[in-house]
């Protein structure tokens, strides 16, 4: 193998997907480097289709196993017997956090990386989300606004195959939509009933990554129509959601232009003092320990937040002694992640004759109404929600009480149709919350550990009590009973929209990436997954990361070759 490139391309999710889709139609020679095993799509799905008793323990992990385990990654919704190769081994990866101030880093090494577990929720940020941070004095200016990304929107939703309504909201820009999928019969009434005696909130169907009418060009990648399985974790062989195997990888590999490799862990950034450039990527094998090196022109990093956060910092010289392109001294401060489990849940009293058809892998979403276009006292920015209703199915025998032909009978007929509703709510951008390498514990590979702190200020928890108390007066609205609120404060990191600790800025004393997710530093180290973002907004930020990653490669390849790099 060669190891001179035109690009080197770290990480294999979303962005690094992206990423080398993007470099390789332009022309370029690229390496993916990533540092989990090798993924085959539809073959590596094991758990794929398989009923409860076809799993060990009908799909569950044994208590002690998770705990010794998967102590961080059991919080996460999608963890089980059929995914678990999907999650990384929190034993054998560490990192340090504290109990008043904890984090749960959720991960997937592996090609493909956590774009084979994401929810699949996509939204455009609005005009105001890029505002923001100049108006209420949180955080540092985005370098950009709307219409600067909106082209990039329209372009890999597209290509990745977003379904969706068009609603012509102000604070969630339309975009590029397959047909949406449909509402059930109790999701249409709670929506009339809420617009209704809400005038300021609209509830529509979750705008999704699956693809409910293929294009010629999902066809040609070999992607096919979403089956309502709702198993979308355990990997989806029609390629029906989009993740990098199912889409960008196919993209890439029939360019001729990529190689790949696997179980190949990036340990820093090499740089050259005398040309200000960063050449190449220390590269440590996490099967034999073998340590080498790869060259290129230009480097992408797209290691997750934290991953690439982590090599970053990890990549010292004599000009940059606390990490590359950390002139500012902001490389690892401003971490955010999105606030959520806050909610409330009911009983919907009608429709006892209707029953919803397929597994349909989305929700409902009403989106941010609180200081959209009048200003709330309490709380600075807003939320949206996610939910939906349903019919719990047999699998309700495991909290009802009795045994035998009583507990059959009952399950014979579906349970009354319930309905929830969660918010999910912008983390200002905080230099407290913040991480760093630890100065003496190291992993297997001799790479310094990451400690991690971060914490919900005032604002935060102001916003989950509001949450809480608007989704109760929605139900209660729409004839619900049995209303029943839920604030579990859930720790940061939990919902895995982690970001923020690499920021674009205007100012090079301020941030570390500048418009194109370049570093001020270094001309040809572009940084694109979550820590680029210099807020958080509440909508779900991969559809953000796409749009940056595909606008930031096609600028680097203009810049390459125009001789600016």
């Amino acid at each position: 193998m060669s190891t001179d490139f035109d690009a080197i391309v770290v990480g294999s999710g979303i962005s690094g997907g992206w990423a080398i889709k993007e470099l390789t139609e332009r022309g370029l020679k690229v390496l993916l480097v990533e540092r989990g095993p090798n993924t085959t799509h539809g073959q590596d799905y094991i758990g794929e289709g398989k009923a409860p008793w076809e799993l060990p323990y009908h799909g569950s992990i044994p208590e002690d196993v998770l705990n010794q385990e998967y102590a961080i990654q059991q919080q996460c919704y999608a963890l089980d017997d059929a995914t678990k190769q999907f999650f990384v081994n929190d034993r054998k990866h560490p990192y340090i956090t504290k109990k008043d101030k904890p984090f749960s880093w959720i991960r997937g090494y592996q090609l493909g990386g956590r774009s084979l577990l994401w929810y699949r929720q996509s939204y455009r940020w609005s005009e105001m989300d890029f505002k923001s941070n100049k108006q209420d004095g949180h955080g540092v200016d985005w370098p950009i606004r709307y219409k600067d990304i909106a082209p990039w929107y329209d372009h890999v939703e597209k290509f990745a195959g977003i379904s969706g309504s068009k609603e012509g909201l102000e604070q969630l820009p339309d975009g590029q939509f397959l047909p949406p999928m449909e509402m059930n019969c109790v999701e249409i009434e709670v929506k009339k009933q809420i617009e209704q005696q809400f005038p300021d909130r609209t509830m529509i169907i979750g705008r999704c990554a699956h693809l409910t009418e293929p294009t010629k060009e999902h066809l040609e990648l070999g992607r096919g129509q979403c089956q309502s399985r709702d198993q979308c974790e355990r990997g989806c062989s029609f390629g029906a959601y989009f993740s990098t195997l199912s889409a960008t990888l196919p993209a890439a590999r029939r360019t001729n232009n990529l190689t790949i490799l696997t179980d190949s862990i990036a340990h820093s950034i090499v740089y050259d003092e005398g040309t200000n450039k960063a050449t190449g990527v220390r590269i440590i094998n996490a099967k034999t320990n073998v340590r080498s090196q790869v060259n290129a022109r230009i480097i992408f990093l797209c290691a997750s937040t934290l991953g690439s956060t982590q090599i970053m910092l990890n990549s010292k010289s004599e000009r940059f002694p606390n990490g590359i392109a950390n002139s500012s001294g902001y490389l690892g401060l401003n971490l955010m992640d999105h606030i959520f489990e806050s909610g409330a849940n009911a009983e919907y009293p009608g429709f006892k004759d209707k029953y919803f058809k397929g597994r349909r892998p989305n929700g409902i979403y009403i989106p941010r109404y609180h200081n959209v276009t009048s200003k709330d006292n309490r709380f600075l920015r807003g939320f949206g929600f996610q939910g939906g209703g349903k019919r719990p199915s047999w699998k309700r025998a495991k909290t009802l009480k009795g045994i035998g032909l009583d507990l059959k009978e009952q399950l014979r007929h579906p349970g009354p149709w319930t309905f929830s509703l969660g918010g999910f709510g912008e983390m200002l951008p905080d230099e407290r919350n913040r991480v760093w390498l630890d100065n003496k514990l190291k992993d297997k590979w001799g790479i310094p550990i990451l400690n991690i702190e971060c914490k919900l200020r005032e604002n935060e928890l102001e916003m989950l009590k509001v949450m809480a108390e608007d989704a109760k007066e929605m139900l209660e609205a729409s004839g619900m009973k049995n209303v029943k609120t839920y604030n579990n404060s859930a720790p940061p990191g939990l919902a895995i929209h982690e970001m923020g600790t690499a920021r674009m800025g205007h100012d090079p004393t301020t941030s570390v990436l500048n418009k194109y997710n370049q570093a001020h530093d270094i001309p040809n180290l572009f940084v694109t997954d979550g820590s680029c973002m210099s807020s958080s907004a509440c909508q779900n930020p991969s559809l953000t990361y796409m749009a940056l990653t595909a606008r930031a490669a096609a600028n680097a390849v203009e810049m390459l070759q125009e001789g600016r790099l």
